[in-house]
């Protein structure tokens, strides 16, 4: 990862904290300063220079420092920015190429999906545009201690970023983690490619005191959606591959973030190439409807 900052956006005082929790976590575990960033949306016909003299940020100003102070008060290091942006997504992608943010913690309020958004219009624009590691935590559902986490495994690009993040969570609480991967039957060929890809992801944990290695059968969301059931935090990564919006999270990590037992965060490993087709495919229909 490039930078030594995590920018964490905020926009509700109600959600703030569970978001910065998680964020100290991470910070903590890797020596990162936290950047605090909340965007003032500046409409077309207000040029920016007009937007920072004349319109009003004190509620802005005051729940980044908020937050800022709050993260101090873990002793971790933490700055906060008030952003002046055409929306919320360029905001956020700006300061992450500023700051060189090594990621971005996102919120989502696990809202249904509707046809033209997968996650939510803000947070797919960042996950499409962010030069940057971004990692979106469900911020729907209180968390309070962590004993256990859960990483589905699946050997994509993402995974070793999840476990990253995930072993970070669990050095925060001192808690286990269980590694899954999904088989769609239990042949001996099929368990035994499971479990060396298991093996390899392990070490990406870092130090951890608890591992478990678990090969299941059965259909890969409900099988994880059911095992989610038994730890307090899942971390699923992005899928591999895809085009669109499938290129963003993927069905099945997006499917296990709306319908697992407890806190959720997914991830998405920075990928310039993808990023980049990705930018040409969405040009590319844009332009067909225009």
């Amino acid at each position: 990862m490039a930078g030594d900052r995590l920018l964490v956006p905020v926009a509700n005082p109600e959600t703030a904290d569970r978001l910065l929790d998680t964020a100290v976590d991470l910070a903590a575990d890797r020596d990162l300063e936290i950047v605090v960033l909340t965007v003032v949306t500046v409409p077309m016909q207000l040029s920016l220079v007009q937007a920072r003299q004349s319109l009003d940020v004190e509620d802005e100003e005051e729940l980044v420092s908020d937050a800022v102070e709050r993260v101090r008060g873990y002793d971790v290091d933490a700055s906060g920015r008030v952003r002046f942006g055409r929306s919320v997504a360029s905001g956020i992608c700006g300061v992450a190429a500023d700051v060189d943010a090594e990621a971005v913690l996102l919120g989502w309020r696990g809202r249904p999906r509707r046809r033209d958004v997968v996650l939510g219009s803000y947070i797919d624009a960042v996950l499409a545009d962010a030069p940057c590691d971004v990692l979106v935590e469900r911020i729907d559902r209180d968390r309070t201690s962590v004993s256990s986490v859960l990483v589905p495994v699946a050997g994509g690009p993402h995974t070793a970023l999840a476990s990253s993040v995930a072993g970070s969570l669990a050095r925060a609480y001192d808690a286990r983690v269980e590694l899954l991967t999904v088989v769609p039957d239990r042949t001996e060929e099929a368990v035994s490619s499971a479990r060396d890809m298991l093996t390899r992801t392990s070490p990406t944990l870092g130090a951890v005191e608890s591992v478990e290695e678990t090969v299941l059968e059965g259909p890969v969301v409900d099988t994880i959606v059911d095992r989610s059931e038994l730890h307090d935090v899942t971390v699923v990564g992005a899928a591999e591959g895809g085009l669109y919006r499938r290129v963003l999270v993927g069905d099945v990590p997006e499917t296990v973030a709306r319908e697992a037992d407890g806190s959720v965060v997914m991830v998405k490993r920075n990928d310039p190439v993808s990023t980049a087709l990705w930018r040409r495919v969405r040009d590319r229909v844009g332009s067909v409807f225009r």
